[in-house]
């Protein structure tokens, strides 16, 4: 009886030291893991700063080149008409989108609605400016028509996008 009582005392003082070994020893795997988890999000947040920043400041250089003034004095040439001016502005903006359209992966969704936006007021007022003048006109007076236009829509909706974007920079950053 005795041996029985001993080996059976062992049993127990053994299974309680495995049962504490194994707990204890479980615990700490779990916390390492958690741990590299973190390390390699800390890693992967290194790595992404500077693309969302830069996908900001291309974003912000983006709804800068689709302004009025700065599109219209960099894609008028001297000669053209009244539509064939209007169509090589809108496929500038369209050139300009596509080149940028990667960057919503980089950006919250509400700063990229604030960019579709702007870009589709763009082409908007573009075509409005178009339809408000004569078909027999120079590139000249539909740029005049759209600096005219712009000061009343397009400026406010490409300067809220970059106000925007500014604001969701600074609450990221």
């Amino acid at each position: 009886m005795d041996l029985l009582f001993v080996v059976l005392a062992v049993l127990v003082a053994s299974g309680a030291v495995f049962a504490t070994s194994y707990f204890l020893l479980k615990q700490f795997l779990e916390h390492e893991q958690k741990k590299r988890l973190l390390d390699l999000k800390l890693q992967n947040q290194n790595l992404l700063t500077p693309i969302r920043l830069q996908a900001y400041e291309r974003l912000v250089l983006f709804l800068e080149r689709i302004s009025p003034s700065s599109l219209i004095l960099r894609v008028y040439q001297p000669g053209m008409n009244a539509f064939q001016f209007q169509t090589t502005l809108i496929k500038n903006v369209r050139d300009e989108w596509e080149h940028n359209l990667s960057q919503q992966v980089y950006i919250s969704a509400n700063a990229w609605e604030y960019i579709k936006i702007a870009k589709e007021e763009t082409i908007k007022m573009i075509n409005i400016a178009a339809s408000r003048i004569g078909e027999n006109v120079s590139g000249t007076d539909l740029s005049t028509a759209i600096f005219e236009l712009s000061m009343q829509t397009q400026a406010q909706k490409n300067q809220q996008a970059i106000d925007y974007l500014k604001n969701d920079i600074r609450q990221l950053f």
